[in-house]
């Protein structure tokens, strides 16, 4: 029986890893040739969207493509887009400019954010733009109506947390994709060195000052985001709030200048709960663009069994054994992150397969 099908045991021994680990000593060195690569542990998602790097700094390469009547636009407005049927909607990119041509409505940015790849949702090829919308409205109101034909009657504004359990990869990648460019260019509107407004290039993905001619690009803030697993094998568990929430996850934190994320995990973990980690282990990674993080996977052992929640940002911590945690979830007395973040797969990597949620067995 495999690991994935018996999380208490391991497939070679029936014991679990850590029971292994401690009672066997640690195992010898393994002598790999150069330069050998490991698998990835966690799975990678491939990319659906080819962001046109190369094209996408061409003059006028975007108004051509929009006027084209070939794009396809995501609407976005505040950190929400417009869905219809679980899906993201997609509008023909020239017809929607016209329509909002000289409105309230008219986009605050248009962004370029690829073509579609062979494997997506979506025809290989498809062009995709971003309009981002200076405010929000009711979909179907008559003032709305009056400008923009063609929105599905039943469309509506949602955020990503709201639908993404419900989008395809195609959608959810664009879904990411749009929130991350358009969050930059809200917060970063002008120049750090002048304070002069910047200027929009390369399809959306470059910011000039007109000033100092110096340019700014869309950033992203790495975080840490770790199990860890005590000597007994059991997992560390946070959350924030009010002490007699339910919501426990992997512990966080961003990664600081001039820290390695390794040395990331062992601050983060030792100022939130208190305790050491003696060794740390990369796993994968996530975007999390709101506003504009990526999230690095690590799991993490420490000897400690006792942990010390900060207060501030780690009000309670608990430790679990995998069949406590799965019973705390079946219950209810718990609820763990969703399946569509980085943080439910590590805790999975660390049971060893799939964890059951509640509604799994209502």
């Amino acid at each position: 029986m495999s690991l994935a099908e018996s999380p208490a045991s391991s497939p070679t021994s029936g014991k679990t890893p850590s029971e292994s680990s401690t009672s066997e000593g640690a195992a010898p060195p393994v002598h790999l040739p150069a330069n050998h690569l490991m698998e990835t542990v966690l799975p990678v998602r491939p990319a659906l969207i080819d962001r046109g790097s190369a094209v996408r700094v061409n003059p006028g390469m975007l108004a051509e493509l929009v006027s084209s009547g070939s794009a396809q636009a995501v609407v976005l407005s505040g950190r929400q887009a417009l869905i219809s049927d679980s899906s993201l909607v997609l509008l023909n990119a020239a017809e929607l400019a016209g329509h909002l041509a000289n409105t309230p409505y008219a986009p605050e940015h248009v962004i370029y954010l690829g073509s579609a790849l062979a494997g997506s949702d979506l025809d290989a090829g498809t062009e995709l733009v971003l309009f981002v919308l200076p405010l929000q409205f009711e979909v179907r109101a008559e003032e709305f109506e009056a400008h923009v034909a063609g929105i599905p009657s039943d469309a509506q504004w949602a955020g990503f947390r709201d639908v993404a359990a419900r989008l395809n990869a195609t959608d959810t990648a664009l879904f990411i994709e749009a929130s991350a460019i358009a969050n930059w260019h809200a917060t970063h509107t002008h120049c750090p060195r002048c304070g002069t407004p910047t200027q929009p290039e390369a399809g959306g993905w470059v910011r000039r000052c007109p000033a100092d001619n110096s340019e700014h690009f869309p950033r992203t803030d790495p975080a840490i985001i770790v199990t860890v697993v005590g000597p007994d094998g059991r997992l560390l568990l946070g959350g924030g709030g009010p002490l007699d929430a339910r919501n426990y996850s992997t512990l966080a934190g961003f990664v600081e200048p001039g820290e390695s994320l390794e040395q990331a995990v062992q601050r983060e973990i030792g100022e939130e709960v208190g305790v050491r980690v003696t060794a740390s282990q990369y796993l994968g990674s996530q975007s999390w663009p709101f506003p504009a993080s990526l999230m690095l996977g690590f799991t993490a052992t420490t000897p400690d069994t006792e942990a010390r929640p900060d207060g501030v940002e780690v009000t309670r911590a608990r430790w679990f054994s995998r069949s406590e945690l799965q019973e705390a979830v079946l219950s209810g007395e718990i609820v763990i992150s969703s399946r569509l973040s980085i943080a439910r797969s590590l805790i999975e990597h660390w049971y060893g397969g799939v964890i059951q949620d509640a509604a799994d067995s209502a």
